[in-house]
């Protein structure tokens, strides 16, 4: 056994070495995760904002859907009698 082995087998590990809060806390404080902050903030909106335009165009779509069964039904269910 090699004495760096020896000494590691000795060695005092506390918790607090192997927290890496105070890291990302100092890396925060120092701005590195700045750009990939912004690009998770317009991230966020963009999917927000494609989430709107698909409900609106789910709205249109299904109402040109109604009209269109509506027009087809009244086509397909009136008499030619009753069309005069």
């Amino acid at each position: 056994m090699s004495l760096i082995g020896l000494a590691l087998a000795f060695a005092g590990a506390d918790a607090e070495y192997f927290d890496p809060r105070p890291a990302v806390v100092r890396a925060v404080a120092a701005g590195r995760f700045d750009p990939v902050l912004i690009r998770v903030a317009n991230a966020r909106y963009d999917v927000r904002e494609m989430a709107a335009d698909a409900r609106a165009f789910l709205v249109l779509s299904l109402r040109e859907n109604a009209l269109t069964v509506a027009a087809l039904l009244a086509l397909l269910t009136i008499t030619p009698g009753d069309a005069r």
